[in-house]
């Protein structure tokens, strides 16, 4: 990596955040494992990077709140060091709403994490980067965009925002030495995916063609990736992380 700093994994303490925080802390980044609820599990994952050789601290804070994200920032800086990858994968609800149902209130719930929230964080983090001329910022969007299923209408609309927001950031930071990338998992069961029938996920991977459901750690590999000094020439790009369910 180039220069020191830290990296902070929103909603981290399962699913895909806490992949990604294992996979950025065995390639030797101090990460900031930060959580809304779960604080025991986020202390579990902490524990588990410490075993093997890692440093990770858990950090508990509502990234949709501008005081909360001021506050996340400033003490993941005292507590480990400068935030230098970012990485924004903290989520909520993603209810099915039929169009004639949909209200404003339910666009807003989606814009509160893919647009509202990577703003607090980047506009946080942001001092430190542009400091040491290098950064790295990481938004986890969704293939969901392609799909476009029914009745996700508001879920779909806050994800293509949130395209937007990386393309236009990279265009706009790249002269600072940062860089700005999206990764989009397909759908990738974790924990929160229990009890979904074994039917929808064997046709499911009937479209996929590598064959198989995604793993966390397939969506980690592409962050730690976008996190090196390698790839420092990529900016402003989406790399989609579902064995070829959708082609861009």
């Amino acid at each position: 990596m180039n220069t020191a700093g830290v990296a902070l994994v929103t909603g981290a303490s399962r699913g895909l955040g806490a992949g990604i925080a294992r996979r950025l802390a065995a390639d030797g980044w101090p990460v900031a494992v930060n959580f809304r609820a779960g604080a025991e599990a986020a202390d579990r994952l902490v524990h588990d990077i410490q075993a093997a050789g890692g440093t990770a601290a858990a950090f508990g804070a509502d990234v949709t709140d501008e005081r909360a994200v001021t506050d996340l920032v400033g003490r993941v800086g005292d507590q480990l060091g400068p935030v230098t990858v970012l990485v924004a994968n903290a989520t909520g609800p993603q209810p099915e709403v039929p169009v004639e149902a949909l209200t404003w209130q339910a666009h807003l719930d989606q814009l509160e994490f893919f647009v509202k929230s990577p703003t607090l964080l980047l506009r946080a983090v942001l001092p430190a980067m542009a400091e040491r001329g290098w950064g790295r910022v990481i938004q986890i969007g969704s293939d969901m965009f392609e799909r476009a299923l029914p009745r996700m209408s508001a879920y779909v609309a806050a994800k293509g925002a949130q395209l937007g927001l990386t393309r236009s950031w990279a265009r706009e930071l790249g002269p600072a030495g940062i860089t700005v990338n999206m990764v989009a998992p397909g759908w990738i069961p974790v924990e929160r995916h229990a009890g979904v029938p074994d039917e929808d996920l064997r046709r499911y991977v009937a479209d996929v063609p590598a064959g198989r459901l995604g793993v966390p750690d397939d969506v980690a590999a592409a962050v730690s990736f976008l996190a090196t000094d390698a790839a420092g020439f990529l900016t402003g790009q989406r790399i989609t992380v579902n064995g070829g369910h959708t082609i861009d």
